[in-house]
């Protein structure tokens, strides 16, 4: 079926509206399962003197308890650095933390009995806050430099300088599906996984190492995730551990959905951020040298933190030229749950301090913000990034030109002027930001991915591979390419759970590169088959053949492609093959922060019109317009989803979406009553979204698209600048507003008080 733009609509759309898509806590309940629920720490930091479980035991429909003790293999849960313990050993080092796990006869059973222990401790002090750390100098890794040029030398001959800083906060996922994992055993140590995970081939490795096994013993299947954003690349292991454990003690299957609130205590969220920065620049705005200096709350443990502060370095530029630049990246060290990958992966920390940078520039000078912009774009001989990369995909002038013209950006920034200069109370902010988002891991060996293509005797496909369905789509692409590998539709192709006994040692379905990967690799094992059948064919007809919608084309003659794979099968053709992808041309030197990480860039830009109320600090965003490239669109429809939907995820954590901890590092705002994500009522009520049709990919990707899963969760950063402009108008001629992130009502009415008592 087709949506109304004639593109394949997502796969499960139909089970989705439905609600018979099944998901981990959906299938049918097998006999004998066991329940799980961790105990956990209830305060912060701390060293655990006694661990009583004697009323967790005793507690009704409770079958085991289990302990660090009770692992039989490395008590580890990380992703690199084996920090990560599923359960804690003489230590809690945050709120929350699990301390023991119970396997009992149902969920509420197993949540009671985890509440029944009895812990007693000896409090440590606690680092909560960014603050804390570095004044602790308490860092999960050396401070990082990324520099080109003499900084130093640029800021001291520029003819202006300024400095400032921003924060903004971390974000919870808030995926529709909680943390879930069912475990079944099998025979001689086998065991059986359904995960609700981005990554099921480190969930198998874990589990391995876990509990003493080959990594051939486990299988993790994942069918589809209710969401994930980033949030079930780590932080799905512990879970699924926790099944495995219990499973492979008991001999009865095991399964985990966490407790919402459970589930927001216990796993990572978006880095904090706080950024300070020192720019020089000429007259017309354009920077001459910067230092950007970046500092991260990662939490108690490693997980992704490395490669997440490397790409907020990688993404300090944004779009922009920086003649000479240093940046600093401090990593620190905090007794709070660790945080992790979320959408744009550090990417949208990096580019909010530069936005800041330009409307700073713009303010001090009095120009217009998108003039300082594009005063500062990558150009023609301003084209190497701070780690010595080549900018050569270069499409922003003409994107963002393009957007300005297309929405009206002169005309409504003079009417936004007008606005506020006859309204005393509400007042109206305009921006337009751009994005350029680098596509590949950062961890080069990682830009692998595997598949397996089955054409049956009947003329049906079966496709598998590595990724893995988190609702953004991937699985229809997917069927996509393999079907125009055949010419056959899409309806011909089935895309089965991704499992690591059919493809192995895959990476996470994470950095916007799971079709660039997977599909890549899932046409090059249709391509296989194809030269198989166009070989067959040629010797049976005497001629070579060609596939089309209308069936196989052998001279003059048409053979449907089901009777062609028939006859290939009783010519005994192989009619299944494994295809391979390895990305090309990237490699990174991580000791000197030099080389090119990313295959390619992806652009976009949006315009953001919004009002506040200076009285209670409310705002609306009234209008916004999204020009996005993504190259050549493999689903327009799915493309033009990921991006409203990146765009209002993105608005969520720039506007309304806090989170607050109290001094122990206890999270306070754990469910929906008091975490406030964006619903229908805040989408704005003009959104315009459209898909560049200029956009192409000069490298060669899969037919030429772009990775369109994280860059548009950074256009929403101009609703954030536009938020400044409109609480800059409350006070004019005060200057730039100390405005952090998110900007809740609070945050707005404190920055307006303090700029109108400037002097």
């Amino acid at each position: 079926m087709s949506d109304r733009l004639g593109a394949p609509r997502h796969d499960s759309a139909d089970l989705h509206v439905a609600g018979t898509a099944f998901y981990v806590d959906d299938l049918p309940e097998p006999p004998g399962l066991l329940h799980c629920a961790f105990g956990h720490a209830s305060d912060g930091h701390a060293r655990i003197l006694s661990l009583d479980l004697d009323a967790v035991r005793a507690a009704p429909g409770v079958v085991a308890v289990f302990t660090a003790a009770d692992i039989p293999g490395v008590n580890d849960v990380s992703p690199v650095k084996g920090d990560d313990r599923l359960l804690a050993e003489g230590e809690i080092l945050y709120p929350g933390q699990p301390l023991f796990l119970v396997a009992a006869t149902s969920t509420r059973a197993a949540r009671r009995a985890a509440r029944l222990s009895k812990v007693e401790v000896d409090p440590l002090p606690a680092l909560v806050t960014i603050a804390d750390a570095r004044a602790a100098d308490n860092s999960i890794e050396p401070t990082q430099r990324m520099a080109r040029g003499d900084a130093a030398a640029a800021l001291a001959a520029a003819p202006h300088r300024l400095s400032g800083s921003i924060e903004m906060g971390g974000q919870e996922h808030f995926y529709l599906e909680g943390q879930a994992a069912l475990a079944t055993p099998g025979e001689q140590n086998e065991l059986h996984i359904l995960s609700s995970t981005q990554h099921p081939s480190e969930i198998q490795h874990l589990i391995a190492k876990l509990l003493g096994r080959s990594h051939a013993d486990i299988t993790v299947e994942v069918r589809r995730m209710g969401g994930a954003f980033g949030g079930k690349e780590t932080q799905a292991a512990a879970f699924a551990a926790a099944c495995a454990l219990v499973a492979a003690r008991t001999g009865r299957p095991a399964k985990f959905r966490a407790d919402r609130d459970d589930d927001m205590v216990a796993t990572g969220k978006r880095h904090e951020f706080a950024i300070r920065y020192d720019v020089g620049f000429d007259g017309e705005g354009r920077i001459e040298g910067i230092r950007l200096e970046l500092a991260s709350r990662c939490g108690a443990t490693t997980d992704l933190s490395p490669a997440i502060n490397d790409r907020a370095m990688f993404h300090a530029d944004n779009s922009y030229f920086l003649p000479a630049v240093e940046i600093v990246s401090h990593r620190l060290k905090t007794h709070t749950v660790s945080n992790t990958a979320f959408r744009g992966f550090g990417g949208p920390q990096g580019m909010m301090g530069i936005e800041r940078v330009m409307d700073a520039i713009a303010d001090k000078l009095g120009l217009d913000p998108l003039a300082v912009r594009q005063a500062n774009l990558y150009g023609p001989g301003r084209d190497v990034t701070p780690y010595h990369m080549q900018v050569e995909d270069n499409v922003a002038p003409e994107l963002i030109a393009e957007l300005a013209a297309s929405a009206g950006y002169a005309e409504r920034r003079n009417a936004v002027a007008a606005f506020n200069a006859t309204n005393r109370i509400h007042k109206k902010g305009l921006a337009l930001t751009p994005v350029k988002f680098g596509i590949s891991f950062t961890t080069t060996h990682l830009n692998q991915a595997g598949a397996l293509v089955l054409v049956y005797a009947d003329g049906s496909i079966h496709s598998n591979h590595g990724g893995t369905e988190m609702g953004q789509g991937l699985h229809i692409k997917i069927a996509q390419i393999v079907a125009n590998v055949f010419a056959v539709p899409v309806e011909t192709v089935k895309v089965s759970a991704t499992r690591t006994d059919k493809v192995p040692n895959t990476s996470a379905t994470a950095a916007s590169s799971g079709a660039d990967l997977n599909g890549m690799a899932a046409r090059n094992a249709a391509l296989a088959i194809r030269e198989r059948l166009e070989a067959f064919g040629a010797q049976k007809y005497g001629t070579g053949i060609r596939f089309t919608p209308e069936g196989v084309i052998a001279g003059d003659e048409t053979i449907p492609f089901p009777d062609f794979c028939r006859m290939a099968h009783l010519n005994r053709i192989a009619l299944s093959a494994t295809g391979f992808y390895a990305t090309p041309k990237i490699h990174y030197d991580r000791t000197t922060h030099s080389g090119r990480p990313f295959l390619y860039f992806a652009y976009g830009a949006a315009l953001s019109e919004v009002m506040i109320d200076t009285l209670t600090g409310e705002h609306r965003v009234l209008a916004v317009d999204i020009l996005h490239d993504v190259g050549r669109s493999l689903n327009a429809a799915i493309d033009l989803g990921q991006i409203e939907g990146g765009f209002i995820q993105g608005m969520g954590w720039l506007t309304t979406e806090e989170l607050v901890y109290d001094a122990r590092g206890r999270l306070l705002t754990h469910a929906p009553s008091t975490y406030k994500i964006p619903t229908a009522n805040d989408r704005p009520d003009q959104m315009r979204i459209a898909i560049w049709e200029a956009g192409r990919n000069a490298e060669e990707t899969i037919h030429r698209s772009k990775a369109v899963g994280e860059p548009p969760f950074m256009l929403a950063i101009s609703v954030f600048s536009a938020l400044t402009q409109a609480v800059a108008a409350a006070a004019p001629g005060k200057g730039l507003p100390a405005l952090d992130a998110p900007a809740t009502p609070e945050r707005i009415l404190a920055a307006i008080e303090e700029l109108r008592a400037r002097d």
